[in-house]
């Protein structure tokens, strides 16, 4: 073997970036996982094999001098500035070239096709940049970026593939922060030339069931999310050049399932995450009703393949996104989307966990009224309290059931607040029945967030001993630190039980529920301060940026529940 047959060989690499968990887990196990999996008696015979012929089917004087080989190999010259922009000028030259033969012989490959193989292979030179992220900004200066991008829309999809492969690999998220300021430059001249725009012109031409093709697309999303995770403010700007209009028709339901509908889902959600235009841009492209549309697939039936599963659930996270925005509540509302959830809780299928989640954002503040009443007028009621009273299984990965708990509270505080009339009667009549079981399960959520709250505090309290004894000051972002462990040991779902049993005793009307509330207290050692002390806490930290008169009404709302009970 010489060092030419050497340097050809090449493990397979695999085309698409992104890798799926399941193949994460399966590459981890490697040939350990393998071998224990063999039967004792072949785990021998494979042992003896490998002490004969060594891994590769080389031998250790094989090994030996194909590294003297190696060794001897004279090492490639680095890259420097005056190579680099000789390799630019000659990628311009090339592509003026091409644009030539092509303008003088347009009806005669023959003729420019051999300046085509030159760009291509050009093309591929200026892979070596990405080695030297702080080179970056020579393609900047010398305007080879107009020129990349130029070539995306090129005649030749084998010519336009090559370059997004090149700008998939320049704008990696690791090599970007090795070098800041220079990629920065990058993204931002690419950003100039309106990329996104034509990146999304180039996919609308693509044909997916060219091997080739569906890949060149793959690495073009990941252009995209490279580039939202270095710059994130980005986001608004590249759902305005086509890109939500373009994700939306790609998650249509009739598109069969693959790689790049799961990579379109898992953008759709970095883009509306924390971008309010966007969220207001998916409402106007009906793309609630598209969203719904591809969720109600789930209704039934559960996803074949785990990563369809993950492509579910990063639609149902759009949607939650997505009703962030007010005016995307009634949209959610007019698009059935509340009957759609209640369905899917009632069919105990892989999406009833995230059915209730969506229900929780579309039915919080004062925007959700509407979807609660709907809720109840379509007998909600009869999915949700038996999640309340028993929380299942929790069989996703990610989830657990305090969040399962947090989400139907949150609902049911939302019922509360928003219903009046008959409709809030029949929710408050539902803790009434069977002796008021329903208001003793209410009490013993009570009791068991409270005690996880209180040994959360206890430890946050002796923290703050010893740091105040080794003279540390407590700022801000401490508290703010404090706060948080506090929430994750379920201090909101704390909340939110303490504000029902408020709720409950002083306004229903139903003096047996206040009763019964303090009945429970005293058997299990209870106090009334606690629910109060808890609930005031709540008011003190309800805030809303855009809106403080309702927030002030409701804060004064709860306060006068507390001085009630």
């Amino acid at each position: 073997m010489d060092i030419g047959e050497l340097l050809a060989f090449q493990p397979d690499k695999p085309n698409l970036k992104r890798r799926r968990g399941n193949e994460d887990d399966n590459n981890e196990q490697g040939d350990d996982g393998i071998k224990a999996s063999l039967p004792s008696k072949m785990k021998g015979r494979q042992g003896k094999a490998e002490a004969a012929a060594p891994e590769g089917g080389m031998t250790e004087e094989e090994r030996e001098k194909i590294l003297q080989m190696v060794d001897q190999e004279p090492e490639m010259p680095g890259l420097d500035d005056t190579s680099l922009r000789k390799l630019i000028l000659s990628f311009e030259k090339k592509v003026y070239r091409n644009q030539e033969m092509r303008i003088k012989y347009p009806d005669n490959p023959e003729k420019f096709m051999e300046s085509e193989v030159d760009l291509n292979d050009t093309v591929q030179e200026l892979h070596v940049i990405a080695t030297n992220p702080d080179m970056y900004h020579h393609l900047v200066e010398l305007n080879a970026i107009k020129s990349l991008l130029q070539l995306v829309t090129h005649e030749n999809t084998d010519i336009s593939i090559g370059v997004i492969d090149l700008l998939h690999e320049l704008t990696d998220v690791d090599t970007l922060n090795e070098s800041e300021d220079s990629a920065g430059a990058l993204v931002d001249a690419l950003l100039d030339e309106q990329i996104v725009a034509t990146l999304v012109q180039n996919m609308e031409r693509l044909d997916e069931g060219v091997k080739e093709e569906s890949e060149g697309i793959h690495n073009t999303l990941g252009i995209v999310e490279n580039m939202t995770e270095f710059r994130p403010e980005m986001c608004a700007e590249a759902a305005q050049q086509g890109l939500m209009q373009w994700l939306l028709k790609r998650l249509k339901p009739k598109v069969q399932f693959d790689a790049n509908k799961l990579y379109c889902s898992e953008i759709l959600a970095i883009i509306l995450q924390d971008t309010q235009e966007n969220r207001e841009l998916l409402g106007e492209l009906e793309g609630i009703d598209t969203l719904l549309q591809q969720l109600a697939v789930y209704k039934r039936h559960d996803p074949t393949s785990t990563e369809e599963n993950e492509m579910m659930e990063n639609l149902f996270n759009c949607l939650c996104s997505a009703l962030m925005l007010p005016s995307n509540k009634g949209r959610f509302l007019r698009g059935e989307g509340v009957q759609l959830m209640n369905l899917m809780l009632r069919e105990k299928k892989l999406s009833r966990h995230s059915a209730l989640k969506v229900l929780d954002h579309a039915m919080t503040g004062a925007e959700g009224a509407e979807n609660c009443t709907k809720f109840i007028d379509i007998l909600g009621l009869r999915s949700l309290f038996p999640l309340f009273m028993k929380t299942p299984k929790i069989g996703k990965k990610g989830s657990s059931a305090q969040e399962h708990e947090e989400h139907v509270c949150s609902i049911m505080a939302a019922l509360l607040k928003n219903c009046s009339g008959t409709h809030r009667q029949r929710l408050i009549n539902k803790f009434t029945e069977s002796d008021h079981i329903k208001v003793d399960r209410l009490m013993e959520l009570h009791f068991n967030y409270l005690n996880r709250v209180q040994v959360c505090d206890d430890r946050i309290e002796r923290e703050r001993q010893r740091r105040a004894r080794e003279g540390d000051i407590i700022d801000d972002d401490q508290e703010d630190e404090y706060y948080l462990r506090r929430l994750d040991a379920g201090l909101f779902t704390l909340q939110l039980v303490d504000y029902i049993i408020l709720d409950l005793s002083c306004s229903s009307g139903v003096l047996p529920i206040k009763q019964r509330v303090l009945q429970l207290l005293n058997m299990h050692g209870g106090s009334i301060a606690a629910i109060r002390n808890t609930v005031r806490e709540y008011a003190g930290n309800i805030g809303d940026e855009n809106n403080q008169d309702s927030a002030s009404v409701e804060r004064d709302r709860l306060l006068a529940l507390v001085d009630k009970f």
